[in-house]
């Protein structure tokens, strides 16, 4: 079977390397994009010879799809996630959720009610390091977990991962949800607790590029987070993507981007310094996943329930945050 797919919205970065990874696919076909910018989606509409349509014929298109991937800004995929559900077409949305735990909370019951699929972008699961790291934690290599510390500091994208009304937030919204989920997949646990510190040093904009987030596991287990907009824009990667977990009998290290290559070019369109993927790309297996549970009526590995987690922990670390003081996660 192959499977029929679109894209809601071009706003997000990744909105053109799904495109370009769908591509590649035997089993999925990119019918066309939707977006409320039409000369932004048609940019990538005519490198992959797809259909291109306005915001306002976007239901036209989601009649011919099986899926639809929601790439907008955060204050909108509620909006574009109603429209895939009103047309009964299974989703996967682009991480956080929403921008408040009340609004996920709704896509969620929309989607349930409606008996549509609803996936949530959170890559990192599908990390070969990450996938290696899950099979040592649940083996019991390292025994009990007591210490995580983590980073996903990157570049700040700007455009509307700036706008406060737009985005929710800043580094916070953008960069804690994918370590969070991550380790709570790796472990089984959640975040029971969260202290935030959060500011804006390096940018002048209107949310914080900062953050460092201390928090308790359910389990007792201590998670520091640094998930600053902290990189430079000549780094010669968007960022990282760390975790270490230390147990009583020994500690492990994951760098999710590990597999890579740094290939430099002095001239061309390749100027500069870029990176490649040699290993698994997880973009790519996520993609994948989702174009699986599609074509199979089956659940996506990243839950609807894990979707809602990660954007309880980032509500209760802007609280903590404004607060000042440590704040419990509420489910």
């Amino acid at each position: 079977m192959t499977v029929s797919l679109g894209i809601l919205s071009a706003a997000h970065v990744h909105a053109s390397e799904y495109a370009a990874l769908l591509a590649e696919r035997e089993d999925a076909e990119l019918v066309g994009i939707a977006d409320e910018e039409l000369d932004r989606a048609r940019e990538i509409a005519d490198r992959h010879g797809v259909e291109c349509v306005s915001e306002a014929e976007a239901d036209a298109l989601l009649e011919r799809l099986d899926g639809a991937l929601i790439c907008s800004s955060n204050a909108r995929h509620a909006e574009w996630v109603g429209r895939a559900v009103d047309a009964g077409v299974d989703v996967l949305c682009e991480k956080p959720l929403a921008p408040t735990l009340e609004e996920a909370r709704g896509i969620v019951d929309c989607c349930r009610d409606a008996g549509v699929g609803l996936g949530v972008a959170m890559p990192l699961r599908f990390s070969e390091p990450a996938k290696r790291a899950r099979t040592a934690l649940k083996s019991g290599e390292i025994g009990s977990v007591k210490s995580i510390s983590g980073t996903n500091r990157g570049r700040m994208p700007g455009g509307w991962f700036a706008d406060p009304d737009a985005a929710g937030g800043g580094a916070v919204m953008d960069h804690t949800v994918h370590i969070v989920d991550l380790i709570s997949d790796l472990i089984d646990e959640r975040v029971a607790e969260v202290y935030a510190e959060t500011g804006t040093r390096f940018h002048d904009i209107k949310v914080e590029d900062v953050n460092v987030l201390s928090m308790r596991m359910t389990d007792g287990a201590t998670f520091l987070l640094d998930g600053s907009w902290s990189r430079p824009e000549a780094w010669h990667t968007w960022g990282d993507a760390t975790v270490e977990f230390v147990g009583r009998e020994g500690t492990i290290a994951v760098d999710c981007f590990d597999q890579l290559l740094r290939h430099t070019a002095a001239s061309g369109a390749d100027e500069g310094i870029r990176t490649v993927f040699y290993g698994t790309d997880p973009n790519a297996e996520m993609l994948g996943d989702f174009v699986d549970s599609v074509a199979e009526g089956s659940d996506p590995a990243v839950s609807p329930q894990d979707a809602l987690a990660a954007v309880a922990v980032v509500e209760a670390a802007y609280e903590s945050a404004s607060a000042g003081r440590p704040v419990e996660v509420e489910y």
